[in-house]
């Protein structure tokens, strides 16, 4: 069970992209990575967090570890190229991205990855979206955040100090160049009490 709380400062009726561009952000990282962060581009996030907690057919994956089957601790849809997403305002925002990076990333976003944090015990560990083509080549992963705000941590594979940026309600948060292959990102575990947070993640072709 999911369980909702409105945000505070998200009271507009309407479902709205702002201007990419506008309080962007952008953190240069080592190897040739970077983070573009951009607070607050989805607005009135509430209404699509409670359409997409309910409408998505949502499914609970289970996975190999060392000599057991478990739950994975999140809640997983993909919808792949050429599928329609459940809302309008989603195939905006990937086309938006699409057109804003087009310089840099030489390609569309086609494809779009969505998890359900239920609460702080769901999570998702250490990793790199390197299968496929992002195993040896720069890429971009844009992620749009709904709902509680959970941090993206982030940590170079090579060892060195973690960060954590700030991905919370309506928020944009993209990893660029490098950022796959040379460092690994993870929404931990928190013993705070938040609602559910869905982070849609918009990818390329050929990359997870």
């Amino acid at each position: 069970m999911v369980t909702l709380q409105g945000s505070l400062l998200d009271l507009g009726d309407q479902i709205a992209l702002g201007r990419v561009g506008e309080g962007m952000i952008r953190r240069h990282l080592t190897h040739g990575a970077w983070l573009d962060v951009r607070p607050g581009w989805l607005t009135a996030g509430d209404r699509l967090l409670e359409d997409l907690v309910h409408e998505v057919p949502w499914q609970a994956e289970r996975r190999q570890m060392y000599d057991s089957v478990v739950d994975v601790p999140r809640l997983t849809r993909f919808y792949a190229e050429g599928e329609p997403l459940p809302r309008p305002i989603l195939a905006q925002a990937r086309d938006t991205l699409s057109a804003h990076y087009a310089g840099e990333l030489g390609e569309p976003f086609t494809t779009a990855g969505m998890c359900l944090y239920r609460d702080g015990r769901d999570s998702v560990a250490w990793h790199g979206d390197r299968i496929g083509r992002s195993r040896e080549q720069d890429t971009m992963i844009a992620i749009v955040s709904l709902g509680a705000d959970r941090p993206l941590s982030l940590r170079p594979r090579d060892g060195g100090a973690s960060i954590k940026v700030a991905a919370g309600h309506g928020d944009l948060v993209v990893m660029g160049g490098s950022c796959q292959r040379t460092w690994d990102h993870a929404i931990l575990k928190t013993s705070a009490v938040v609602g559910p947070r869905i982070s849609v993640q918009f990818r390329v072709s050929g990359v997870r």
